[in-house]
């Protein structure tokens, strides 16, 4: 039921036919009784920064979910970049401070972290290697480097996307060692696919497994199957690993927390999300 006093949570971006969330935070909103709703927007490029401004004038606009095409140009109209965001180049969500300052954040990468930690592993002191240097894997730095990881390898196939982001991240992180150029696994504890690779069928795996140490952490964020040939293969080397959808049902309660709504975890979110 929409009343008066519901706030609501724009999702904007274009086009709209693919949009999931409201298919996931709406039921959970109903079944706990908050009166907020997630509302697909489509909004085109040349409309969105003056749209984005807009919406907050809304008395009753709680916060934004932000998706593609507006990732990042949102960064130049927010007052406030979160660093996670401004490491990522990028911004997937936007919420309204008290003195009317609009916020941007990014949880991607979060949701990864998140993720890895409730399946008890560490970051904190830990190497890491993510290859590919775009967006996600950009978000996925950005937050390794915030749980305290000691050292980050950076492969992207454009190497100047990789070195740009190793200038971000110790601009934000000076103390944490950032190597580029290599997308061999050896030696590291956690190791993700950030890019499209298994998206279809005969993409070459994005690393070595045979290098890889099978006491390795491996992240997917290729979302198309839940089993990827590249974690077909991380399997069979003995690797536990993280499947693409579970990086987005864990960013969802750290969304909720952003917006200061009332959490739950990822896999009750799971259980009553009607996705279809």
């Amino acid at each position: 039921m929409i009343t008066g006093t519901t706030k609501l949570i724009g999702h904007l971006g274009f086009p709209t036919e693919s949009f999931k969330s409201p298919m996931i935070y709406n039921p959970y909103f109903e079944r706990e009784g908050i009166d907020v709703l997630v509302v697909p927007m489509g909004c085109r490029s040349e409309d969105y920064p003056g749209f984005l401004k807009l919406f907050f004038r809304l008395s009753n606009a709680l916060g934004a979910l932000v998706t593609m095409p507006h990732k990042v140009v949102t960064l130049a109209i927010v007052d406030e970049v979160r660093p996670t965001a401004a490491i990522a180049g990028a911004c997937n969500a936007v919420r309204r401070e008290a003195d009317g300052r609009l916020v941007g954040e990014m949880f991607d990468g979060e949701g990864f972290v998140r993720g890895l930690l409730r399946k008890g592993r560490e970051v904190a002191g830990q190497r890491g290697l993510v290859v590919g240097a775009g967006g996600v894997g950009s978000a996925i730095a950005a937050s390794l480097a915030r749980a305290g990881i000691a050292e980050l390898g950076l492969f992207d196939s454009h190497a100047a996307a990789a070195d740009e982001l190793r200038r971000r991240l110790v601009g934000h992180y000076p103390a944490l060692r950032v190597a580029t150029g290599s997308n061999d696994p050896a030696g590291f504890d956690i190791v993700v696919n950030a890019t499209p690779l298994g998206m279809r069928h005969g993409d070459p795996l994005p690393v070595d497994v045979a290098r890889l140490p099978p006491s390795a952490f491996v992240g997917e964020v290729v979302l198309t199957h839940e089993i990827t040939p590249f974690l077909d293969a991380v399997r069979a080397r003995g690797c536990a690993f993280q499947i693409g959808t579970d990086m987005l049902f864990e960013q969802i309660p750290a969304y909720l927390e952003f917006f200061g709504l009332p959490s739950t975890t990822p896999d009750d979110l799971r259980a009553i999300a009607q996705l279809r």
